[in-house]
């Protein structure tokens, strides 16, 4: 796990239910199971704040970070389709964008990498689909000066094909597949009676490859998905190993936070 992601798995997964703020020093001891060292703990946070996802913030216990409102906002989209936290349905109807210009490559691959990651996939070099919108595209779109015109559309023809041209449905089903037994493996070296780091490391390290599923797989449809469906079984052994182990993840997380 790279520091940077490390991190925003750490505000995601906990401390943004707990203010959303953290001194340098505790984000340092709670990144020390996961043998990210303070050096890169340090460099990254400098980066997230370059990006405008943290902001400097003065602690009874020295300087430390809290959350940007964009930063809030992304965490809560991403909340949404990695617990679940709230009702995640399909209406038959798709959202489409079709993007203006943006002669500027690095902006056209920020768009890409973001757009993916709040679930749209290309259809062509301008124009995007999902099946929902995002609360975030107003914020991504007008961050990058990029005008877009948007469409709630049906699709006059077969909802699968489409599905499968935008998605790569064998890849992203092998993914999951390889996931949950990496997943199970991983659990299963955890002893008995663990001690709250080792247990808080391997939680982080469940939902951060969990996580990495919110840049290829949007939430499909179930109702066009294919039998058997591999992402079905894996997220329900996520959803109960996360919940699991979570009050001995959470009980290191306070014991750290608040150490002057």
């Amino acid at each position: 796990m790279h520091a940077r992601a490390a991190l925003f798995d750490l505000y995601g997964d906990h401390l943004r239910t707990r203010g959303g703020q953290a001194s340098v020093a505790a984000l340092v001891r709670l990144m020390r199971p996961l043998e990210i060292a303070a050096p890169a703990v340090r460099t990254a946070v400098s980066r997230m704040v370059r990006q405008g996802w943290l902001t400097p913030v003065r602690l009874r216990h020295g300087p430390g970070y809290g959350l940007t409102p964009r930063c809030v906002r992304r965490l809560d989209e991403a909340a949404l389709r990695i617990y679940r936290a709230g009702t995640i349905s399909w209406r038959g109807r798709w959202h489409v964008i079709v993007l203006g210009p943006v002669p500027d490559r690095g902006r056209r691959e920020r768009l890409r990498a973001n757009l993916s990651f709040l679930g749209y996939a290309a259809l062509s070099e301008g124009t995007w689909l999902g099946p929902r919108s995002s609360i975030e595209l107003d914020n991504l779109l007008d961050g990058e000066g990029v005008a877009a015109d948007r469409f709630d559309a049906a699709l006059e023809g077969d909802p699968g094909e489409l599905l499968a041209r935008a998605w790569n449905l064998d890849v992203i089903g092998g993914s999951y597949e390889l996931w949950l037994a990496e997943a199970t493996e991983l659990v299963a070296t955890l002893p008995e009676g663990a001690p709250d780091d080792l247990v808080f490391a391997t939680r982080s390290r469940l939902v951060h490859g969990w996580r990495n599923f919110l840049f290829h797989d949007p939430g499909l449809p179930t109702e066009l998905l294919p039998d058997g469906w591999p992402g079905v079984k894996a997220r329900a052994y996520f959803e109960q190993e996360a919940a699991r182990l979570l009050p001995r993840a959470a009980a290191f997380v306070d014991q750290h936070l608040e150490v002057p």
